[in-house]
Parts: structure tokens; C-alpha cells; sequence
């Protein structure tokens, strides 16, 4: 496989070759709903654990104080939730593989 990026409509693509019994458009459904169901999971604050893939969640950055590029002042950066994935062992194993 080449280290081309995968968009959406890829994604279907790959997974219409490994199942060409299913239709593009029910595989498109599934991808559609599987990441709206992550999103709106972790946007409530809940998590997705899928063994051996890995863990989306939302964590909250802590306040801090950082700096405006331009004039080099500091700048107060109030406390964020923001989505992170976490990936798991196999998912991480198999990267460093290749």
C-alpha cells in the first residue's frame, strides 16, 4: 500500500472491494453514521473504545498563558475540551511495523 492520504469516498471505495455484495451507498451510510455516532459521543463528554484500534474522548486543556506572535505580549488562553484519539496497542504495533 502507498503512503497516499484516504478521503471519505476512498474509504468507501476500499471497503466496496473487500465487500462487493454491499452497495456504495450502504457503505457510505455506515461510514457517515459511525462518524457521527463518534462525534456526538465524545461532544457529550462520553468516549468510543474499539479493542485494538484505540479510544476517541474529549479532554480539557488546563488555562495557560501563551504568547501573541506579533507583538510578543502574553496572553491569557482560557481552559478548551478538545477530541483526542488514543491508539491502541495492536493499532500502534502495526504502525511502528511498517
Amino acid at each position: 500500500m502507498n503512503n497516499s492520504s484516504l478521503n471519505k469516498a476512498d474509504l468507501v471505495e476500499v471497503l466496496h472491494r473487500r465487500h462487493p455484495e454491499l452497495t456504495k451507498r450502504d457503505l457510505q451510510s455506515v461510514v457517515d453514521d459511525l462518524i457521527d455516532v463518534v462525534v456526538e459521543r465524545v461532544a457529550e463528554g462520553g468516549e468510543i473504545r474499539l479493542s485494538g484500534f484505540g479510544k476517541f474522548q474529549a479532554v480539557t486543556r488546563a488555562p495557560r498563558q501563551g504568547r501573541n506572535p506579533r507583538t510578543g505580549r502574553p496572553v491569557a488562553i482560557p481552559e478548551t475540551t478538545v477530541p483526542q484519539f488514543k491508539p491502541g496497542k495492536l493499532f500502534r504495533a502495526q504502525v511502528e511495523e511498517s
